[in-house]
C-alpha cells in the first residue's frame, strides 16, 4: 500500500511541475475569444487525470494511519500535514480561481493562479522527498 501511495504522490508531483512550468502559463497565449471554452475544456480533462491520483494518494494516507505505524515516522507525519496543505489549497484557491476563469480571460486571474499554484508544485515535491526518506528510514 505504501508503494501506491509514493507512487501516486511522484506521479502528481511530476505533473504538477509540467502545469506549473507549461500548461497554466500557456493560458496567457489562448485567445479570449475562446477562453471560456478553454477552461471549461481543461476542467474536465485535467480532472480526470488528476481526481483519481489525489483519490489514490489521500486514501492510501489514511489506510496507511489506520492499519500500519507509519503515523509515528516523522517525515510520513510531515508528509500528511503536507497533504492537508494540498488539499486545502486546491480548494480554497486553485478550483475557485478556475471557477471564476470559465467566465472568460482574466490576465490577473491567470497570474494568480501561476503564482498561487506555488504552493501545491513545492507541496508535492517536499511530500515525495518526505515519503522517500520514509521508505529508507
Amino acid at each position: 500500500m505504501f508503494l501506491f501511495h509514493l507512487l501516486s504522490t511522484a506521479f502528481l508531483c511530476g505533473l504538477i511541475w509540467i502545469v506549473q512550468l507549461v500548461h497554466y502559463p500557456s493560458f496567457f497565449f489562448v485567445p479570449e475569444e475562446r477562453f471560456a471554452e478553454f477552461e471549461k475544456f481543461h476542467q474536465w480533462r485535467i480532472s480526470l487525470v488528476v481526481g483519481p491520483a489525489m483519490l489514490i494518494e489521500l486514501l492510501t494516507a489514511v489506510m496507511l494511519c489506520l492499519q500500519t505505524t507509519l503515523g509515528e515516522n516523522p517525515a510520513f507525519r510531515g508528509s500528511l500535514f503536507l497533504l492537508a496543505v494540498i488539499w486545502l489549497s486546491t480548494l480554497l484557491l486553485q478550483g475557485p480561481d478556475h471557477g471564476r476563469l470559465e467566465r472568460g480571460y482574466d490576465r490577473k486571474l491567470i497570474a494568480r493562479l501561476v503564482r498561487t499554484n506555488w504552493i501545491r508544485t513545492l507541496s508535492w515535491s517536499a511530500r515525495a522527498v518526505l515519503l522517500v526518506l520514509t521508505l529508507i528510514a
